[in-house]
């Protein structure tokens, strides 16, 4: 079994900044659908008004790029080019778990922090192409960017595009098990299981990146960080703690 640690929603480069906490409820904001076609608003995700707090410049009826995206206990995550291609080297397929996560930060507060915020049991993998039909996934409130053909600029999908989907949730609390940064720590300095050095970490080779401390010292950009626990107990413990706090919200 390989984990997925997938990076997604608001950071400085995408949205302006991170995603909000506000009074215990944890707000994950999509990235604007500045170039990804989009039948999603912030307005329409209950997101306008967290939204409007974090940007100068969205509002509730900007459009965003909902990715991954949940309904009813399932979850669809698209990816292509170069990010894809990553998971495709790796294997990346039915039986493996996406985590999902991003930069947050309570409103008020200087602790910006990345942590786990969703989930994706992979049940089915759709090679989708550059040219969606439109109907691939099934059953959601809206229908998924990379099923949209249409741009507004000239590009297109890459080939490879491909939706993952499966069961899946994401949690509204801050909850400490899925804080990924040490407390009082920089932002790339994670706290990690013992055992995520033995498996590895895709694009973390580097040895002067895992610290004696025994934190993680995590790449600047880069959207998924794989590692493979086969049959690990450790580590499939580990897993499943986290996906038990996500679908109890405790």
């Amino acid at each position: 079994m390989k984990i997925v640690f997938s990076r997604k929603g608001f950071d400085s480069k995408s949205g302006g900044g991170p995603s909000p906490i506000i009074e215990g409820t944890l707000f994950n904001l999509p990235i604007p659908a500045d170039k990804y076609p989009s039948a999603s608003t912030y307005g329409a995700l209950g997101l306008g008004g967290a939204v409007t707090k974090m940007s100068k410049t969205l509002t509730a009826e900007s459009l965003c790029h909902e990715d991954p995206m949940f309904w009813d206990n399932k979850c669809a995550f698209g990816q292509t080019g170069t990010a894809q291609s990553h998971l495709d080297n790796n294997d990346v397929g039915v039986g493996d778990v996406f985590l999902f996560f991003g930069l947050f930060t309570g409103c008020g507060s200087k602790d910006r922090h990345h942590r786990i915020f969703g989930y994706l049991n992979v049940e089915k993998v759709l090679l989708i192409g550059s040219q969606p039909k439109g109907d691939e996934v099934a059953g959601t409130l809206r229908q998924h960017p990379h099923t949209i053909e249409k741009w507004e600029t000239d590009e297109r999908w890459d080939k490879n595009n491909t939706i993952y989907t499966g069961s899946g949730r994401k949690t509204t609390k801050p909850l400490e098990i899925l804080r990924l940064t040490k407390p009082r720590g920089k932002t790339s300095y994670w706290a990690v299981p013992p055992w995520l050095r033995e498996t590895e970490l895709t694009y973390h080779k580097r040895c002067a990146r895992w610290l004696e401390d025994g934190s993680l010292r995590v790449v600047g950009r880069g959207q998924e960080f794989i590692t493979d626990i086969g049959d690990r107990p450790e580590a499939n413990k580990w897993l499943n703690e986290v996906i038990t706090a996500i679908e109890t919200d405790e």
